[in-house]
């Protein structure tokens, strides 16, 4: 296995490395890290990167058992000469407060100690998922992190004993290398290693265990037994200890000669069919990855809670419910209900992250079903969201609700999956998303009773207990001050009616304010209180504790609350308040820190650039919208949200470039942009479908929030920008919704050009769902608004659409009069890549028509623009009608590469689809080679990685691909019936007719 696919390129240390001596690297050269102070908080932060740090464990770090008075401010100093220090070295990192403590905030690929820890945890589950070869190459890329014990040459209290515990997980990630490289039978090859590593490790009875097994099944019986007197007098000298029970058992096998030889690795997952002899030129490039590899395991919760208290009662109680036991026939249910802020969301994820590993090791799904913000999402968007989640291409979900739920229940029916509906409506929200199999559950959380879930554990919360109160108040502002002023503490939890939200808000200001006394807030919380009496008392006590942290806001962060409450997305960017702002700084984040700092936003993730996402509570969202609505001028309001329109605007249309090499195939408007800083850009947009994946969400909102508020410029602008998201990755349902809602804005406003776009954008649409009808009319109405405005981009890509709707009804002629006119515009508009579509579409009906060397010619114009501009989806699609022209010609050979090539392309990108195509165009090739067997694993391949998916039409056509091939053969008349009978059944449901009278024609039935 290369470093490519273990995620560790051999030229490229991580910047920031323990394993050893502390070292930095900077943009430019390795940065240099004062001694003393600094090196060891640094060292402190990046051993627990990405989680707190508390500023007490830095104390007792740096002075042990007599800090001096001074000793939280000499910390608030050295953290923020590193902040100055790594940002003047343009490190990948930023060091952010957090109470009680500091963040440092990085990728863990670039933290040698998260990445060791990643590899080794990738590595024991590739092991447990029958993969031992990549687990032992997971486990050497690990090592190869190490350059000596952890934090050499430092020696400081409770960071010692960090670096020892990560030195033992080193030694224990060695002994499970060899234990599975003794399984693959390697024992003669690793004698050697184990010789050295006993002798450096001469008390590790396992390793001495292992070289023990290693000799023995090397032949050297003798020399194993020796090695096992050799540990017992060493033990008995060092500690007066006899071996342990795993070494006598060992010895006694060995003298017994009854040692068993090792198992041997299993098939696992990826494992390869062996090339004949003669295919070795070719090698393991024409076998590709099985299905299995697209079977990913979701991982969807939201970050827990640090300072989460809970009744252990009750977790145990939740535990039950949803893991129940064999009796089980239906899947756990739990519904916890209660009032706002009571924690229903807080129990829920922290419960799915204690569950993660034990309860449901087959992954968690999480959506917000939105239930309380006046745009509740519908049973259909969210099965469509965890459908990609489990492995379906988006081409391949289904439209309607019941054929979505139908798969999802499919999906699940043999995994164990914890699902987390959070804020949920109503139950008829909820029922569509219960999966059918008892070996998962669900948990939900809404303000409402959901009294109709049938089956369902219901746990109603009401506000803390008072001794569950004062622990939490604890966690945040510290057990001395809460010990310190005891009645004053009491006094306060019961200001804040012990609910949750309200006492997190109000400690989150003692904490940021150390020199205010627990009784100094009770009395003033008491007054706001007084202030907001004609309220309820649950909606008093919330605006209470609200109303006196926003007041104690300085006035710029106050305002930033107010304006992000005006975005819709589901989580907020970090670069977002810059542009809502107006700020530039290359760190946008540092506006935001304020506001977590007194618990009015919501740390939820980091992003590539280091910097965090956060995310309102929504009682938060509505109290600052309300400040919005009172407080910012009208003409304030609307410029922020051209900024924040822009932001996104920017940022879409950049990826778009780099998907595509440049502005290709797509129209643009006039709405300002505004650009988030461009080392932070750069970042975020270095993989641009995986921006617009994550972003999506945030995207499709923007689209929507801009119609409504009169912005349709930057509406239609951006919805057809996102069509590199939505076509690539089948979201149909998002493109048609986005371009209706812009398209209704843009006719409102009289806006010609963005009426057209959208319509063209839309006729795609419809031709994707093989509405040929309705695309024909949605793009006849665009190419006429766009004949009348003269523009020749509009015009080419409407006539590339219906020049591919009439090669697909069979006017090969018509195509090819269309294509010429779209071929012209392109070259118009100066569009390389719309020119390369049009000649790759155009050329597949020359090869049709036997005009090879016209098909050739156009090609190999095509693969030039792509290749010059970089448009690897566009490479790939020529690439494979370049096999195919291969096929016609009879160089089989030349073929198999090129369609091996497109694979990994395929491969590379994540393109399930494309593989399935590519795999039945292999079997194609091997069988006009007259090579049956490779044809057949090709097939067989093709058919696992389509039904994987749940593509039952492009699985039925494998298996009539390989019955055809079977044809003949008396010995495989039984395998091919069993190949044929499923196919026949997705043959009549879908309307196949011609498919089904080949396949009844093979099966020999009327």
């Amino acid at each position: 296995m290369t470093e490519k696919v273990l995620g560790l390129p051999e030229t490229s240390a991580p910047p920031f490395r323990v394993l050893g001596p502390l070292q930095v690297r900077g943009s430019e050269e390795p940065l240099r890290v004062p001694p003393g102070r600094q090196e060891v908080i640094l060292a402190a932060l990046l051993l627990e990167s990405n989680r707190v740090v508390s500023t007490h464990y830095l104390v007792d770090l740096i002075w042990q058992d007599d800090p001096p008075e001074t000793a939280r401010t000499q910390v608030q100093i050295c953290v923020s000469r590193l902040r100055k220090l790594l940002a003047d070295a343009d490190c990948e990192v930023s060091i952010t407060t957090r109470p009680p403590g500091y963040v440092l905030n990085t990728d863990a690929v670039n933290v040698d100690s998260a990445l060791f820890t990643e590899q080794v945890t990738r590595a024991r589950r590739l092991r447990d998922q029958g993969a031992p070869e990549q687990a032992v190459e997971r486990l050497k890329a690990a090592m190869r992190l190490w350059q000596g014990d952890c934090l050499t040459g430092m020696d400081s209290g409770p960071l010692a004993n960090r670096a020892r515990q990560l030195n033992e997980e080193r030694l224990a990630a060695l002994e499970l290398r060899m234990r599975i490289e003794l399984e693959l039978g390697r024992h003669d090859r690793l004698v050697g290693e184990l010789q050295m590593l006993t002798h450096e490790h001469p008390l590790r009875e396992r390793l001495r265990g292992q070289l023990m097994q290693a000799l023995y099944w090397s032949g050297r019986q003798a020399e194993a037994l020796d090695v096992f007197q050799a540990g017992r007098v060493l033990l008995d000298e060092e500690l007066g200890l006899e071996p342990g029970r795993e070494l006598k058992d060992l010895q006694s096998a060995i003298l017994a000669g009854e040692l068993p030889p090792p198992a041997g690795p299993g098939p696992g997952p990826t494992a390869r069919t062996q090339a004949e002899p003669e295919d070795s030129a070719e090698g393991a490039a024409t076998a590709p990855p099985t299905a299995e590899r697209h079977d990913e395991i979701p991982h969807q919760m939201p970050a827990t809670t640090a300072d989460f208290v809970a009744d252990p009662g009750r977790l145990a109680e939740l535990e039950r419910a949803l893991t129940g036991g064999p009796g089980r026939h239906t899947a756990g249910l739990v519904a916890i209900t209660g009032k706002p802020g009571t924690g229903k969301s807080t129990l829920a994820v922290h419960m799915a992250h204690m569950l993660a590993e034990t309860g449901f090791p087959d992954g968690q799904l999480y959506c917000d079903l939105r239930g309380t913000t006046g745009a509740p999402a519908t049973s259909a968007e969210v099965l469509g969201r965890f459908l990609r989640a489990l492995g379906i291409p988006g081409q391949l979900i289904p439209e309607s609700l019941d054929e979505r739920a139908e798969m999802y229940r499919t999906r699940l029916a043999s995994r164990r999956v914890l699902v987390v509906l959070d804020d949920a409506l109503s139950e008829g929200q909820v029922r569509p998303l219960l999966p059918g199999s008892r070996d998962c559950a669900v948990l939900v959380t809404s303000r409402a009773r959901l009294t109709a879930l049938p089956g369902a554990h219901r746990v109603e919360l009401d506000v803390l207990e008072e001794d569950r109160a004062l622990e939490l108040l604890s966690r945040i502002i510290g057990e001395d001050r809460v010990r310190d002023e005891a009645v004053a503490a009491e006094a306060l939890v019961r200001t804040v009616g012990r609910l949750p939200l309200a006492l997190r808000i109000v400690a989150a200001r003692l904490a940021a304010r150390p020199h205010w006394t627990l009784a100094s807030m009770v009395h003033r919380l008491a007054n706001e209180r007084h202030r907001l009496d004609e309220l309820t008392h649950g909606e008093m006590t919330m605006r209470a504790s609200l109303s006196l942290t926003y007041d104690g806001l300085a006035a710029a962060d106050a305002r930033l609350l107010r304006l992000l409450s005006m975005a819709q997305a589901p989580t907020l960017p970090s670069w977002l308040a810059g542009a809502l702002l107006d700020d530039d700084r290359p760190f946008p984040s540092d506006l935001m820190e304020p506001l977590v700092d007194v618990q009015m936003l919501d740390v939820v993730g980091v992003e590539s650039t280091g910097g965090y996402r956060y995310r309102f509570h929504e009682i938060i969202r509505v109290y600052a919208r309300e400040q919005l609505a009172a407080q910012e001028m009208p003409e304030d309001r609307e410029a922020a949200l051209v900024r924040m329109a822009g932001g996104w605007m920017h940022l879409a249309e950049q990826a778009h470039r780099k998907v595509y090499g440049g502005d290709y195939t797509v129209l643009h408007g006039t709405a300002p942009r505004w650009e988030p800083p461009v080392v932070g850009t750069d970042q975020l947009l270095a993989d641009p479908m995986a921006w617009l994946d994550a972003e999506q969400g945030a995207l499709c909102g923007m689209v929507e929030q801009a119609a409504d508020e009169g912005l349709h410029d930057v509406s239609w602008d951006l919805a057809t920008t996102l069509v590199t998201l939505f076509e690539v990755r089948g979201h149909y349902d998002l493109w048609e919704q986005t371009h209706l809602k812009a398209l209704g804005a843009v006719r409102k406003a009289g806006n010609l050009r963005g009426a057209a776009a959208v319509q063209a954008s839309l006729g795609s649409l419809y031709m994707s769902r093989n509405q040929f009808d309705r695309a024909r009319q949605t793009l006849g109405s665009a190419l006429d608004i766009f004949e009348t405005l003269d523009e020749p981009e509009g015009r080419a890509l409407c006539r590339r659409d219906l020049a591919l709707i009439a090669r697909t009804s069979g006017d090969d002629d018509g195509a090819l009069e269309l294509y010429g006119r779209s071929l012209a515009d392109f070259d118009r508009a100066d569009d390389v890549v719309g020119r390369a579509i049009v000649l790759t579409q155009s050329a597949h009906i020359r090869m049709r028509r036997g005009d090879r060397a016209a098909a050739q010619t156009q090609l190999d114009e095509a693969l030039a623009i792509y290749e010059g501009v970089g448009y690897t989806g566009g490479r790939a699609r020529t690439l494979r009608r370049v096999g195919q022209l291969l096929l016609e010609r009879g160089d089989h050979d030349q073929a198999v590469l090129t369609f091996t090539e497109v694979l990994e392309l395929c491969h590379d990108s994540g393109d399930v689809i494309g593989e399935g195509h590519l795999l039945r165009d292999l079997g194609h090739a091997f069988t006009l080679m007259g090579r049956p067997e490779r044809a057949r694993s090709f097939y067989d391949r093709a058919i696992a990685t389509r039904e994987h998916i749940m593509d039952f039409s492009g699985g039925a056509l494998a298996r009539l691909d390989l019955a055809r091939l079977l044809e003949g053969d008396a010995a495989e008349a039984a395998g091919s019936r069993e190949l044929l009978l499923p196919a026949v059944d997705v043959f009549r449901d879908r309307g196949m007719v011609r498919e089904l009278t080949e396949a009844k024609r093979l099966l020999g039935v009327g």
